[in-house]
């Protein structure tokens, strides 16, 4: 009986350290949300860009942005990608690089969404195109402004880095909600 009593004094230990650990990255990371990435979203190409995408896309029915992640995920196993191409190479995608290679490794890819979830711009290629069923966006689009949703610590497919993805919601002057932005955050430079 001993015995069952130190092991479950370890286990609860072990648990409680996780805890604090967990505790302390996810305040490192609402720190980082406030200050470094809501500069970044500030800037006048993120709102310009997400603001013509939104009017660009108005009319898409959720089976238009279907047909358009499908044909992302195609060429995302092609060596032909006109699509994929056409969004890296627009002016947001230039400015999510350089963000993600002055920031000295701490951000391993950087992503921001529309008003329905679809990619904008970003730093590398996603695996796929529309992010709005998936918990990135709307866990801070849908939630509205100041929205934060961190992920959990994994290898991501598309950096093949660990990292945790941090996301936020994206609001314009008037505070209204516009879009969102996924920044991949290595932990270990933190």
């Amino acid at each position: 009986m001993k015995q069952l009593s130190i092991l479950f004094f370890f286990v609860c230990s072990l648990l409680s350290i996780n805890l604090h650990a967990d505790e302390a990255y996810n305040a490192a990371l609402k720190e980082l949300a406030a200050g470094k990435i809501a500069n970044i979203v500030n800037n006048a190409i993120v709102q310009s860009a997400i603001k013509a995408q939104n009017v660009k896309h108005a009319g898409l029915s959720e089976a238009d942005i279907i047909k358009l992640d499908k044909k992302w995920r195609a060429e995302n196993k092609s060596s032909d990608k006109p699509f994929i191409n056409a969004t890296l190479s627009n002016a947001l995608s230039g400015y999510l690089s350089q963000q993600k290679s002055a920031s000295d490794g701490l951000f391993t890819e950087m992503f921001v969404m529309d008003n329905k979830g679809m990619n904008v711009g970003q730093s590398d290629i996603t695996s796929d195109y529309w992010q709005g069923d998936e918990a990135k966006w709307q866990k801070t689009f849908l939630a509205g402004s100041g929205a934060v949703h961190i992920g959990k610590l994994e290898k991501d497919e598309s950096t093949q880095e660990i990292q945790v993805q941090l996301s936020v919601s994206i609001s314009d002057d008037a505070n209204n909600v516009i879009g969102a932005i996924t920044v991949g955050v290595n932990l270990d430079n933190l």
